[in-house]
């Protein structure tokens, strides 16, 4: 065997090695897709922002945030961990703000199109539950700027 084969062989045993003792980082929580779109007065609504926000509060041993933004077609799907991975079990409202991103910041914000109106929890008409193995579809959720 040549001697750069072994040095490959050797590199490739100590990159496997040591991936595999790299730290897999902090637990997470099984998640499940939730997907739907939204409609502002009748048309979709384009990068606006969905909050999940869980009924019983936010859990203290695993906390998550569950979150995304709208396509131009209004379509959405919830991520918590990472893009369009889902939320885990449990009962859940949606809230909305419709601002302006950024480009140049990176940032989201501005005034809310909305004013306001779908941004309390306990006052979300979107309720909706997670349950393990089952993907959630929202269907088309109907927003007011009115």
């Amino acid at each position: 065997m040549s001697r750069s084969v072994k040095l490959l062989l050797v590199a490739l045993c100590c990159s496997v090695f040591f991936s595999s003792c790299a730290p897999k980082g902090p637990p997470r929580k099984e998640t499940f897709p939730v997907k739907g779109e939204v409609f502002v007065d009748g048309q979709p609504a384009g990068t606006l922002a969905v909050y999940c926000n869980n009924v019983a509060g936010m859990d203290t041993k695993m906390p998550t945030v569950s979150q995304t933004f709208t396509k131009e077609d209004g379509k959405f799907e919830i991520s918590t961990y990472g893009q369009s991975d889902g939320v885990p079990e449990g009962e859940y409202t949606l809230t909305f703000m419709w601002g302006q991103a950024n480009v140049l910041h990176g940032g989201y914000g501005g005034p809310d199109k909305l004013k306001g109106r779908y941004k309390e929890p306990k006052e979300s008409k979107v309720r909706f539950k997670v349950e393990k193995g089952k993907p959630t579809d929202l269907g088309k959720i109907e927003l007011t700027t009115k």
